[in-house]
């Protein structure tokens, strides 16, 4: 399963109940798909960088959760027929173990594949060819 963060912004003209009852509403959404909630922050109403159907500010709520590819396709679907959404964005989470392992053991696989003896050469190729410019140049 994977793992995805969806943020999506409610119009601020509703009273605490009905944001709630949204919120709530689209967290049911993730519980009955067989997924699970990791986390679920709700930031408040925050000012938009842009009006956005008229409204200057708007409730900020962020759903960190992991399940199907199901789980965010239907949330969008609930978003775009729900009125009161005014914008929403979810993205699919790398989890760090899998993001930064992989690089490690490249690099770690690269280095054991250069045998020392041909490590040296390098080095001693590059010192040759510096040393013949700087003569060269001397002479001129």
């Amino acid at each position: 399963m994977r793992q995805y963060e969806t943020v999506f912004l409610i119009i601020p003209s509703l009273s605490e109940e009905e944001t709630e009852g949204i919120i709530l509403k689209m967290a049911d959404i993730i519980s009955k798909k067989k997924g699970k909630m990791i986390s679920k922050e709700e930031w408040g109403k925050r000012k938009l960088a842009y009006p956005i159907k008229k409204f200057e500010e708007a409730f900020y709520v962020l759903f960190h959760y992991e399940g199907k590819r199901e789980i965010p396709a239907e949330l969008e679907r609930r978003f775009k027929q729900t009125d009161a959404i005014l914008r929403y964005l979810t993205v699919i989470k790398e989890t760090k173990e899998n993001f930064r392992g992989k690089r490690k053991k490249v690099s770690v696989e690269k280095e054991a594949a250069v045998p020392e003896e041909r490590k040296e050469e390098k080095t001693d190729k590059a010192q040759q060819e510096f040393f013949s410019k700087e003569a060269v140049e001397e002479e001129k």
